[in-house]
């Protein structure tokens, strides 16, 4: 028993989500060193006392833990912002559980995870979409690289859809410019003057990402304010919903009336908002892998792919591979002023080998890494670092040494064809210098004076 105590005392003082435990007459049982960090009391102000005493505007309506214990009814992801003691704004998603033993509620347990750096990001991306409401640049089609016939075809569609004001989804691995689609698809639209605003459906919980998406009124939750969401923000305008398989499916079914009815309800609201807003949506995934796993409603997929867009990856389009390398080498010449035209054939050929899964944007990084490193006119693979050498260039891979071995040959013979073999490879890499053949072989001048005069190689 003890063990079992000592055993719960240690989980209870080292996970990250607050722990609040009141028994049936409403005094505090447990208070978790995570829920002092947000809500600014000590245990020693908590555990004893009841919990009207500690927050007397508290009452079964206010309170989720006098109303578990008051309805028998768990309350599951309730988003609060509020002031806790020390005077910080604090915001949490909680879950609210009753306790029952033998049919009779003994008490209640709160479980509190601390989102307050997370709602900061979540008003920094609505007040970063208010700016970009009034962001003048533009996205056009003949900004899109690319000249391979099945990217050129995803590209036809896309000048297709921006004729049109219907649902589109847009399909690609990571990497492949989702985004940079939707905007120019935007830009070349009759919308284009009114705005383009973007949110990544993977980046924030449900509880946020709902307000973030529709809005809130004043008192739909502790702290909460009248504020617009997405929707509101790019009414006339277009909205991207990206990685949309990540959306929680809770949400997908609000999405899905937003799409049937023309109107969104800001959380806590009973007032329907009539919105205009073009929806595009990208998914990383096969949509029907997503849909048979039960991370995407089907008939949302319906809804949304009226325009269905996908993006080839770079692997099925390596002709694109060139204009992509010449493109970033050109800017990141500009950019870290270097002096850079030319690109060494072992770093053409590795480039070309690999399979790329991590698409444009991987190859963007790889070639801003290497360019931070030249000094002169040439591209090399020296100027990439280790681990970007083994994984483009695989060094040994066909190499002077294979190691396939043929076993009709003796083994005396077959070692010393590769030992000869790689000192050929050793001297023309040194120019047919001895000295510098000896040092790349890492063996003395006068052991390789040996082996050249054993194999007959002479200067």
């Amino acid at each position: 028993m003890d063990f079992d105590k000592n055993l719960l005392d240690i989980i209870l003082e080292n996970i990250d989500e607050g722990i609040h435990v009141i028994n049936k007459e409403g005094y505090t049982v447990i208070y978790n060193k995570a829920m002092e960090e947000i809500e600014g009391f000590n245990k020693e102000e908590v555990v004893g006392k009841k919990l009207k005493e500690l927050f007397p505007s508290l009452n079964e309506n206010t309170s989720t833990l006098l109303s578990a214990l008051k309805t028998n009814k768990a309350i599951t992801d309730r988003y609060q912002t509020y002031l806790n003691k020390k005077g910080n704004n604090i915001t949490s998603v909680n879950t609210t559980v009753p306790i029952v033993i033998n049919n009779e509620i003994v008490g209640a347990v709160e479980i509190s995870k601390n989102f307050t750096k997370i709602r900061e990001l979540y008003d920094r991306i609505l007040n970063l979409n208010k700016d970009s409401v009034n962001d003048l640049t533009r996205k056009s089609f003949n900004d899109i690289i690319g000249a391979s016939p099945e990217f050129l075809h995803t590209i036809e569609l896309a000048k297709k859809a921006s004729k049109t004001s219907s649902t589109v989804l847009i399909i690609g691995e990571t990497g492949t410019g989702k985004e940079i689609i939707a905007k120019c698809i935007h830009d070349s639209s009759s919308r284009c003057e009114k705005p383009f605003v973007a949110v990544n459906c993977a980046a924030l919980p449900e509880g946020l990402l709902e307000g973030i998406l529709f809005g809130t009124v004043k008192g739909s939750f502790t702290g909460a304010i009248d504020r617009p969401g997405l929707f509101e923000q790019a009414n006339g305008g277009t909205i991207l919903l990206d990685e949309l398989n990540s959306m929680p499916i809770n949400l997908q079914a609000k999405l899905l009336r937003v799409l049937q009815e023309g109107y969104i309800r800001r959380v806590g609201d009973v007032r329907d908002i009539p919105i205009d807003v073009r929806i595009i949506a990208t998914t990383n995934e096969d949509p029907y892998t997503s849909i048979v796993e039960g991370r995407m409603r089907k008939d949302l997929y319906y809804r949304l792919s009226v325009i269905n867009i996908k993006i080839p990856p770079l692997r099925d389009r390596k002709e694109d591979i060139p204009i992509f390398m010449q493109e970033f080498i050109k800017r990141y010449n500009k950019e870290l002023l270097k002096d850079v035209w030319e690109i060494s054939s072992e770093v053409y050929d590795g480039f070309m080998s690999y399979d790329w899964p991590g698409n444009v944007r991987e190859l963007k990084n790889y070639i801003e890494g290497a360019m931070n490193m030249v000094i002169g006119h040439v591209l090399k693979m020296e100027h990439f670092p280790p681990h970007v050498q083994e994984i483009l260039f695989n060094k040994f891979k066909g190499d002077v040494h294979d190691l396939s071995y043929d076993f009709n040959v003796p083994l005396d013979e077959y070692l010393d064809t590769m030992e000869k073999n790689i000192i050929l490879k050793a001297l023309e890499k040194s120019e047919y210098n001895i000295s510098k053949t000896a040092n790349l072989l890492k063996i003395k001048r006068q052991t390789l004076q040996h082996k050249l005069n054993k194999y007959g190689i002479n200067k």
